[in-house]
């Protein structure tokens, strides 16, 4: 995509580090990718609440909302998905630079998309969280009943049945939600962040 040149990038007298000063946190984007039914939305939105409750502002992307608005004059084919998640990573990006911490839950199939958009935010600021679960499992609990119509031929270019899914080979998080809780999963990602000092520790209660 070209860029006019009679286009410049105009900045304000406001930065990154001062918005993030005024909100005491640190702006950073948790990019949940998956197959449908492998617990994305869950976690984003059970980890919206907790970091919520620790008095955090942060905000969900889900990717069946963006296609009711941003996204709605999108298909499924593959050159559509990668705009789809182009148009995304440009809004979460936005979103970090105003300080938020922002959660995108999109299966975003395609490496190359995925490493486009960690490079719009700043170095470390992007975390991809792979929720690792099987086809198998996706296709039991399929919450949608998207799995079943794709095998019906009702769906076409359906992620994992007719359309490809490139798993993330050296994501920041990967969780087995085959086998951990929505509390486990929560809990491991906020500790991550606070290793990585994108969040603060909560101080602990002494008894």
């Amino acid at each position: 995509m070209s860029i006019s040149k009679n286009l410049f990038l105009s900045e304000g007298t406001v930065d990154r580090e001062a918005r993030e000063k005024r909100l005491s946190q640190r702006g950073c984007l948790l990019w949940f990718t998956g197959l449908s039914g492998s617990g994305k939305s869950s976690v984003a939105k059970e980890l919206e609440a907790r970091l919520h409750a620790r008095g955090q502002l942060c905000y969900i992307l889900d990717g069946d909302n963006l296609r009711h608005g941003l996204c709605s004059d999108l298909g499924f084919s593959d050159a559509a998905r990668s705009e789809n998640i182009r148009r995304a990573g440009e809004l979460a990006a936005l979103f970090v630079d105003a300080g938020l911490i922002v959660l995108t839950a999109l299966i975003s199939p395609f490496r190359a998309e995925r490493d486009a958009v960690r490079k719009r935010v700043p170095e470390g600021r992007f975390i991809e969280i792979h929720m690792n679960a099987s086809l198998e499992v996706c296709e039991s609990r399929d919450p949608k009943g998207l799995y079943r119509k794709a095998r019906a031929g009702e769906i076409s270019d359906f992620t994992g049945i007719s359309s490809p899914y490139e798993t993330p080979e050296h994501p920041e998080i990967r969780i087995d939600t085959g086998s951990l809780s929505l509390d486990e999963a929560c809990s491991r990602i906020i500790d991550f962040l606070e290793e990585r000092q994108l969040l603060q520790k909560e101080a602990k209660t002494k008894i």
